[in-house]
This record gives structure tokens, sequence and C-alpha cells, in this order.
């Protein structure tokens, strides 16, 4: 649900997972065969692991971070892991590079650029993400949701950002071992 001033989209779990379903059938009727998902942890993670359930292929991982500042609204230094953990050893072929949304795209752009100079086996690299931002500089081969007013998605599981362990100890109480 997107607020009236379209500064804010809050997704639900039902809305999320709708989502990446829309997603995947975008990517099936593309007609395009893959033969690994490559996601961005942390965002990537969940659309990745459903696609990769969805199409019965391996998942791989790659970890980025950006540190951000001004409550997460503002996009710093960009850190991408140098090794992809993959159950088949080294990324290869047809890949399908996975990440929840294309913001400003520098991440995506980053990731890219890195995956082609340092990774020769992979063949062919697509990207698929659930939103693309209106002030995206990269535009993914598949999305399901452009959002021109520059919302910031408020995505479901976002309260564990700020939960910790002991809120949830006072919401269940501890449980002996």
């Amino acid at each position: 649900m997107q607020s009236e001033d379209g500064k804010h989209l809050y997704v639900s779990h039902d809305e999320y997972q709708n989502l990446i379903e829309r997603l995947a059938v975008q990517i099936h009727q593309s007609g395009w065969a893959f033969d690994t998902i490559l996601c961005l942890a942390r965002g990537g993670m969940r659309p990745g692991d459903l696609l990769s359930r969805i199409f019965e292929k391996p998942l791989a991982i790659m970890s980025t971070s950006s540190y951000r500042a001004e409550a997460g609204t503002v996009q710093g230094h960009l850190d991408i892991a140098r090794y992809i953990t993959t159950p088949q050893g080294e990324i290869a072929g047809r890949v399908l590079l996975v990440d929840d949304l294309a913001d400003s795209g520098h991440t995506l752009h980053a990731v890219i650029k890195m995956l082609k100079n340092n990774y020769a086996p992979i063949t062919e690299l697509r990207s698929a993400v659930i939103w693309t931002k209106g002030l995206s500089s990269f535009t993914p081969d598949y999305s399901v949701e452009f959002l021109p007013t520059n919302p910031w998605i408020h995505q479901p599981f976002e309260a564990y950002d700020s939960m910790g362990i002991d809120k949830l100890i006072a919401k269940w109480g501890s449980t002996p071992l």
C-alpha cells in the first residue's frame, strides 16, 4: 500500500510473496533459460530462494553492503564480497542476478561490472528485481513494479532490524533448554 504522498510503500508478507511469484512468471514467459541464480545478500536472498525453488536451479549468494547515512536514505560506500558461495564450485553459464530492488542502480551496475571482469565462466548475465525506482540508473531485465515517485519501501521483515533478541525474549519469554 502506497502512502498518499507517494513517499512510502508498505508491503505485507502476502504482497511480497505475490510479487516474487509475478517475477517468476515474467522470467518464465521471457523464454530465457538460465543455469544458476545469484542473489545479492541481503535484499535478494528471499526472492532468490523462492526463484531457486520455483525454477529448481541452484542458488549462489554474493554479499554486498552499502553503508547508508541519514536513516538509510543516502547511499554511501559499497562493499562487494570477493567470493560467491555456490554449491557447484564456481559460478558459470547463464546466470540470473537477483536483488529486491533497483534503487539508485549503483549496486547492480557495480556487481555486474565486477562479474563481467572477474568471472569469465559466466556466458550470459541477466538481472531480476521486484521493484525499480524512477531514479535508478540501472534498468533490470526483469522487474515487477516501476515506482516513479521513488518511495521508501517498507518490507514486511524490516521490523527485525530494530527488534533484537531482548525484545523477542520480552515478547515470548525465556524458554528452558
